[in-house]
């Protein structure tokens, strides 16, 4: 009990090293059902990690960008870039082009941010994968307000978790076809 209360990132099996380091030699299950018998719960549900604990404290001063992309029936790709808020889940769906070039993303970023400042919707933070789409000059446009640029890990879709569900969401609803934006038009 003692090892699970101290040490709140260690899981069954960690404990169960450490009590075999010292001669106590129980089973992962034997460890679980004691920690459960005690009110302990699961690893997962006792520690939240540092990139939990940064979004959970700052949800409200981040954004998260990404791109979707739409397959038109003239078989060309359309990319989407969208924002969406950590805290408020609002988005912003900046527009879309068969040709995301450095020109067209940071006119998108300059836009985002005057209607973040028109809308008094500061923001601290953005989050962006590693895309080549997401240029320097479109970094440089939040860094230049303020805004702080995280980019996430390669081959880590959970790092930016909210705007990878929002396209999934999207691209079913597309794919349905339950959405239509008339502003979206090419």
């Amino acid at each position: 009990m003692r090892l699970a209360k101290e040490n709140q990132r260690w899981g069954y099996e960690k404990i169960q090293g450490e009590l075999l380091k010292i001669g106590s030699r129980l089973s992962v299950s034997s460890v679980r059902n004691t920690l459960k018998r005690h009110g302990v719960t699961p690893v997962s549900q006792r520690s939240t990690g540092l990139w939990r604990t940064f979004l959970g404290h700052y949800k409200d001063q981040i954004l998260a960008s990404d791109f979707f992309t739409v397959e038109t029936i003239w078989l060309k790709t359309i990319y989407v870039l969208f924002f969406i808020e950590l805290g408020t889940r609002k988005n912003y769906v900046s527009g879309g082009t068969t040709n995301p070039d450095t020109t067209w993303i940071t006119q998108q970023a300059r836009q985002l941010v005057w209607e973040l400042k028109e809308n008094d919707r500061e923001k601290g933070y953005l989050i962006h994968n590693n895309d080549t789409k997401f240029t320097s000059s479109f970094d440089n446009v939040f860094s230049s307000e303020g805004i702080g640029i995280v980019h996430t890990p390669y081959q880590a879709p959970k790092a930016n978790g909210l705007a990878e569900r929002w396209v999934s969401i999207e691209e079913i609803h597309h794919a349905m076809g339950l959405i239509s934006n008339p502003t979206l038009s090419f």
